[in-house]
């Protein structure tokens, strides 16, 4: 009996932590992720290598721009920011529009804003078209107490997706009607 509740405990501790792993994957794919299955869960300093298709030393020198953009953004969105930063930082394109968004992303999150909008600007820069960009850029502006400079990012948010139905808009919008009711 006692056996069949430890493999009753496995089994429902495994289904949730595939649970987890699918809605990690789904809120990744929803913020500018490009792959549906999920990744596995590497150790700390390793990353996942899209190409051996495995865990490897975040150091490695096999690693590829895709494969560092995705362990980046997986950190940053579990709140590894540190880590995060560090993965995206070994990115052999520094200049990945994806990955100054990431970077931003992980400095705003971890309270450097100013250097957040150094990598958010750049990213606007390589890709004035990037509509996640310029949410996070006008989450930023909000953090900062720029409600104008907000505004101007969600303009450019509903130019992009040529109207007001993208999550990125309504995502910005809502934060700025929030931030006016505070």
């Amino acid at each position: 009996m006692k056996l069949v509740r430890n493999l009753v405990s496995l089994i429902s501790a495994a289904s949730i932590m595939f649970a987890m792993l699918l809605a990690l994957n789904s809120t990744a794919n929803a913020m500018g992720g490009s792959s549906s299955t999920p990744k596995p869960d590497c150790p700390e300093g390793q990353v996942y290598d899209k190409q051996q298709k495995k865990c490897v030393p975040e150091d490695s020198s096999s690693l590829d721009q895709e494969s560092i953009f995705e362990a980046g953004q997986v950190l940053a969105y579990a709140g590894k920011y540190d880590d995060a930063i560090r993965v995206l930082g070994r990115a052999p394109d520094q200049h990945d529009p994806r990955v100054l968004n990431m970077l931003g992303y992980s400095h705003r999150k971890s309270g450097n804003l100013e250097l957040a909008l150094v990598h958010y600007k750049s990213a606007v820069a390589g890709n004035p078209n990037y509509s996640l960009v310029r949410e996070y850029l006008g989450e930023a502006y909000l953090q900062l107490g720029m409600l104008e400079k907000a505004r101007e990012q969600l303009s450019e948010i509903e130019r992009i997706c040529e109207g007001r139905t993208c999550d990125e808009y309504q995502v910005l919008a809502k934060l700025i009607v929030d931030s006016q009711t505070e």
